[in-house]
């Protein structure tokens, strides 16, 4: 406890003054070709692809690529090389790149709806599919297109409406994805006996069809948690896949829709060994369809060390009840436990298993808020955390990254613009996550992966392998 309150004191006292990370972009980027169809570019882009990957390992497939050793098989894996993931890498010092391009890379050259600052998620899906910086026309033709896939099957609007209050949206929108498998072109055509190389053609399809749907999904699990059950809008085919979102859930502030856009793009990919990419790479290389595979990694992502901290760690409600005053002065008497967990060791949104500085997500984040709502009392005591804890946890030398992360700030942003019910925060997470979840996975029928399958060893078989001397 005596660390709580060495925290809270210095949160509540410091003054320091918060630099974001500095980013600079030197870079030219190569364009998009110029057809408006995702589909006629991906048919040039496979083909180039598919013989590179096949000259290089037919010159380094046997080459080695790291070394494992105990620990790293006992601690989850944790730094063993052993996935391919074309759309994005993350790297420990300077945070997640999609097809190389960093987050402020990405905010300064993906296109914006009109009069808006934030990338479009469309032009961030396209990026990650195809490496290439769409164009304006390109990422417009995209909005449009998920527009006219938008549509619930009536079964999956009726399992909606009859689900009970107290099932988890997670645990909803799971469902609801699984539910959809019923529309699956690939498994439909997978029964017939389609060719393989037709495999990542019916991926893309099923694909561009679920990320489409998932907004409405969303929305209605949202109007019917805590919306008495209001119907959502109608789509607009003219607004783009975040407006037509946030006209569902009801929001009509354009700042939120702004969020939502900047919220889409940077929660959309972080490589893939997280539980979220790994599960639906994994499922996938089962030839499941991707309604499966990507069920089955939003079940992943429910959990409460991935996608659940997004719930569980926003400092905006624990802080507020820990101290807090009406006036909105904090108190120096309180302690802040629940800064934070229960086991008193983790300070909420701190902290990552690759990144060792802070996260770039976070950033841009702080950055929004530092334009949209920079004198948010919320927001202010966030930044006053910035400042603060990663000191404290660096003095302690229990963690190798004192560092924030994406889940530090988001909260706070989303209950300015007056989504205050946390538990929903995931599922945002989630419509976001397929835009990388599923340009993977089409990659991944694209280049012929196989059905993934590790070897695993038992303790005794393991000490064998090292010649252990067994403890005395």
């Amino acid at each position: 406890m005596s660390l709580v309150r060495n925290i809270v004191s210095k949160v509540l006292n410091s003054s320091q003054a918060v630099c974001p990370l500095s980013c600079t972009i030197s870079r030219g980027q190569p364009y998009s070709t110029e057809s408006p169809s995702l589909l006629d570019v991906m048919k040039v882009k496979v083909p180039e692809q598919q013989n590179q990957v096949k000259e290089f390992r037919k010159a380094h497939g046997k080459s080695p690529v790291g070394q494992v050793t105990v620990d790293m098989m006992y601690g989850g894996m944790r730094g063993i090389k052993g996935l391919v993931t074309e759309t994005s890498v993350l790297d420990p010092e300077e945070g997640i790149r999609f097809r190389g391009y960093s987050l402020p890379e990405c905010q300064k050259l993906l296109p914006k709806a009109a009069g808006g600052d934030e990338p479009l998620p469309e032009a961030t899906f396209w990026l990650l599919l195809t490496g290439d910086i769409p164009t304006q026309q390109q990422a417009n033709s995209l909005s449009e297109e998920w527009a006219n896939r938008a549509d619930l099957p009536p079964y999956v609007l009726n399992m909606l409406n009859n689900f009970p209050s107290a099932l988890h949206p997670m645990a909803q929108f799971s469902a609801a994805i699984t539910a959809l498998n019923a529309e699956s072109k690939f498994a439909k055509a997978y029964a017939q006996g389609v060719a393989k190389t037709k495999y990542w053609e019916l991926c893309y399809e099923d694909s561009m069809n679920l990320i489409a749907k998932l907004p409405t999904v969303a929305a209605v699990i949202y109007r019917n948690l805590y919306r008495d059950g209001s119907s959502v809008s109608t789509i607009d085919p003219k607004l783009d896949w975040s407006a037509n979102f946030t006209n569902m859930l009801g929001y009509e502030d354009p700042q939120f829709t702004e969020l939502m856009r900047l919220y889409l793009t940077i929660h959309s990919d972080h490589e893939g060994g997280n539980v979220s990419a790994h599960t639906c790479h994994l499922v996938g290389s089962a030839l499941s369809d991707p309604y499966l595979s990507f069920a089955a990694g939003m079940n992943g992502l429910a959990g409460p060390l991935h996608g659940l901290a997004n719930q569980e760690v926003s400092f905006s409600q624990p802080i507020r009840r820990a101290s807090h005053s009406q006036s909105g002065e904090f108190s120096h008497s309180q302690s802040g436990g629940e800064l934070l967990t229960a086991n008193q060791e983790v300070v909420p949104g701190y902290g990552h298993a690759v990144l060792r500085k802070t996260d770039p997500r976070y950033t841009c984040q702080r950055e929004f808020a530092l334009k949209h709502l920079p004198d948010d009392k919320l927001f202010k005591l966030v930044s006053k955390v910035y400042t603060v804890v990663p000191g404290i946890l660096t003095e302690l030398g229990k963690v190798a990254n004192p560092w924030p992360n994406v889940d530090a700030h988001s909260g706070v942003l989303l209950q300015y613009y007056g989504m205050t019910e946390m538990s929903y925060y995931t599922v945002l997470f989630g419509v976001s996550r397929a835009l990388g979840c599923l340009s993977s996975l089409i990659w991944d029928r694209a280049l012929g992966l196989p059905i993934e399958r590790p070897k695993s060893l038992s303790t005794e078989a393991l000490k064998k392998l090292v010649k252990a001397t067994p403890a005395a």
